[in-house]
Formats: structure tokens, C-alpha cells, sequence
């Protein structure tokens, strides 16, 4: 598999996520500074919550930015047998009822699915709980997770 191809579609994906953010930032902003928003009352509320929104629509526009800037920074190498998996890595893992799954290990802030080959590849970012556990590790080695429903086994099959 293509990383430069999978990183690439994470971009894509992130820059149209960062334009609805943007446009939906915008909306709330004009609600919020909107003449018929202005508060008769103290009661009256709906100028204050358009700006609640619009604070918390701007804000993630600023995070959405931030990760596409690490993600463009981000550098695939070929699996490093000696410094184990690392960001830019591509994980293929098996679960204890021998179902397995791809993961493309980066920067955190880019939770999604892509398809390549084929195959469902799930980004993964390194704070997350699993990607935290792979870093360093390599084919054969064994990754367990407290889970909700008790501990989670996964076997690593292979490190691209």
C-alpha cells in the first residue's frame, strides 16, 4: 500500500472538514452579531447562545488547522525494525477472534476511514489509546487494552 497516497487523502479530508468548519463558523458568527439577535431582556438569550456557538465553531477551525499542519509535516518512512512503529506507519493488526485490520498510525486529530487496495485502513492518531500502545512495536508483538467490556487483545502481523 501507498502511504504518501493514504497521507494525501487525509489531507483532503481534512481540508474539506476545515472548509465546513469554516462556513459553519461564519454562519454562526453572523447569528450572533444578526440586528434581531440583540437581547429586549435579560430573559432574552438567543443573541448569547449564537455566540457561544460561534466561540465553539471557531475554535475548531483553529484545532482542524492545527492537525492538517502536523499531517502536512508528517514524513512515512519504511518500517525501522530497530525503532518499532512510529508515526507514518501502516499496521496491519489481528484481534483474539482472528479479525484483522489495517491501521495507518499519524499525528493525532484525524479520526476517519479511507480505502486503499481494497481494504478499509483506519487512521489512527498516536495519542489515541491504541496508537499510544504500537508505538515501538513490531511484527509478532502483542498490544493489550482495558476496555469497557474487559481487555482487548491484538497481535501485530505486520509493519509497513
Amino acid at each position: 500500500m501507498d502511504k504518501n497516497l493514504l497521507q494525501e487523502q487525509v489531507l483532503a479530508q481534512l481540508q474539506a472538514d476545515l472548509q465546513q468548519a469554516q462556513r459553519a463558523a461564519q454562519t454562526a458568527h453572523e447569528a450572533a452579531t444578526h440586528e434581531e439577535n440583540v437581547a429586549e431582556n435579560k430573559y432574552d438569550t438567543l443573541g448569547l447562545e449564537a455566540a457561544y456557538l460561534a466561540s465553539g465553531q471557531a475554535r475548531r477551525v483553529e484545532e482542524l488547522r492545527q492537525t492538517l499542519i502536523t499531517w502536512r509535516q508528517l514524513r512515512p518512512r519504511p518500517f525501522d525494525a530497530a525503532q518499532g512503529i512510529a508515526l507514518g506507519a501502516l499496521v496491519l493488526l489481528v484481534d483474539a477472534q482472528e479479525r484483522e485490520r489495517w491501521l495507518f498510525l499519524g499525528p493525532q486529530g484525524a479520526s476517519m476511514k479511507l480505502q486503499q487496495q481494497g481494504l478499509e485502513i483506519q487512521v489512527l492518531g498516536s495519542a489515541a489509546p491504541l496508537g499510544r500502545a504500537l508505538l515501538g512495536k513490531g511484527p509478532g508483538d502483542e498490544v493489550r487494552l482495558a476496555a469497557a467490556g474487559g481487555v482487548q487483545s491484538f497481535e501485530v502481523l505486520a509493519v509497513e
